[in-house]
């Protein structure tokens, strides 16, 4: 099963670079197409479409897997894919482009399957290790995302979408010709119950724990101030320091390996030493100081000085879904990660939302304003965190 992971290492690969590919472009393409200089709800619009294609399919795409197999639904995702880059390659109007990100929100929800190969094929003691693989092969391919397209976007707005979809067809046939099925028949085929296509399921019960549902409230607002970083970084970058799309691609790629850094190095020796509370805390502060920085910066520079501050950042969520594991017992992990990723999806749908209107509403009097809004998110976040004394409380029974 070596080869059959390395290809589907390759295709979590192609998900990060479909998904970062975008980001440099995707402005300059909206504003081709509509006419219009200001496009910053439109951009937000199509993030929120791409991330609510997420969290609608991929509980979906996840029980397709289990009733059909795992290949065949993660081949159709790669086919789509190809399509649909090749397709926002010409498209001529707007209206291909909304339609575009709304299926690559879609075939790119394949990460249900993906974990789901990965669990089917390796055994509890080596499945952490592939994990960290296949989130590694992630980080990859979100730092080679934005710089390929920002680099290519000099040529043409168009070019990184033939190279998303050369690269998903490729990885299509070599999923087609060396990726075996991962579900044995002997495992049965489950038919499809509405309660495992419905997205809300996973958020009914986390108020019965304790300390959970505060936890959660946390988490959401810590998402939140991260989404806000996500959905305006291209078009600050391009507004307020004239920014082209190849700068744009080399300062993600910047930031996506200073914060892959971060995680790797500066996470496990941190909470050591201060637990996750205390690591939490820091990475709201770090977060809090660089938004207000970001707020009232007059030079593009500065952006690329505050990227520490911003990746260190990076560690109030996996600071906060420690704390989250210790509330429940070992037979609902499955289930608050489920939670989790469902909370998750739901900021990316209504943070790009919220942050771009309040951008285009304020570009012109403060461009800078927005950021606030992060400092506001961990200024009530920080308060809500419970107590050490609290969290030192024995885990919930198991279920």
């Amino acid at each position: 099963m070596r080869n059959a992971l390395y290809v589907i290492f390759a295709a979590t690969t192609l998900d990060a670079v479909g998904i970062g590919i975008v980001m440099p472009i995707l402005p300059g393409l909206l504003r081709e197409l509509a006419g219009a200089e200001d496009v910053a709800f439109l951009y937000g619009l199509l993030l929120a479409a791409y991330a609510l294609m997420q969290f609608f399919c991929a509980p979906v795409l996840g029980a397709l897997s289990d009733r059909y197999g795992r290949r065949p639904i993660l081949l159709l995702s790669l086919a789509g894919g190809a399509v649909d880059y090749l397709a926002m390659s010409w498209s001529p109007s707007l209206w291909v482009v909304v339609v575009g990100r709304i299926l690559a929100g879609v075939t790119g929800a394949n990460m249900a399957v993906i974990t789901a190969y990965i669990s089917d094929t390796t055994d509890e003691e080596g499945r952490a290790k592939q994990y960290g693989r296949m989130s590694a092969c992630f980080g990859i391919g979100f730092i080679a995302g934005p710089a390929l397209g920002g680099l290519l976007g000099m040529i043409s707005l168009r070019t990184p979408f033939l190279l998303a979809a050369g690269l998903n067809a490729l990885n299509f046939l070599l999923a087609l010709m060396v990726l075996p099925e991962s579900r044995p028949a002997s495992a049965g085929r489950k038919p499809i119950t509405l309660g495992a296509l419905n997205a809300f399921s996973s958020l009914r019960w986390a108020a019965a724990v304790p300390l959970l549902a505060r936890l959660m409230v946390v988490y959401v607002l810590a998402e939140a101030a991260g989404e806000l970083a996500a959905s305006l970084w291209v078009l600050n970058g391009e507004d307020r320091f004239a920014w082209d799309a190849a700068l744009v691609g080399w300062s993600l790629a910047g930031f996506g390996f200073l914060h892959a850094l971060a995680q790797s190095l500066v996470t496990a020796p941190l909470i050591r030493r201060v637990g996750e509370r205390g690591a939490f805390i820091i990475a709201a502060l770090a977060d809090g100081v660089a938004y207000i920085a970001m707020a009232f910066a007059t030079q593009g520079l500065t952006v690329f000085l505050l990227t520490p501050l911003l990746a260190l950042g990076g560690i109030a969520g996996p600071a906060l879904q420690a704390l989250m594991s210790f509330r429940v017992g070992q037979d609902r992990q499955g289930e608050l990660q489920g939670t989790l990723a469902a909370l998750t999806s739901l900021v990316g749908i209504c943070g790009p939302l919220a942050f771009t209107a309040v951008y285009g509403a304020t570009r012109a009097s403060w461009p800078g304003a927005v950021w606030l809004l992060g400092v506001l998110a961990y200024f009530i976040a920080v308060p809500l965190l419970p107590s050490r004394r609290a969290l030192a409380a024995p885990t919930a029974p198991s279920a």
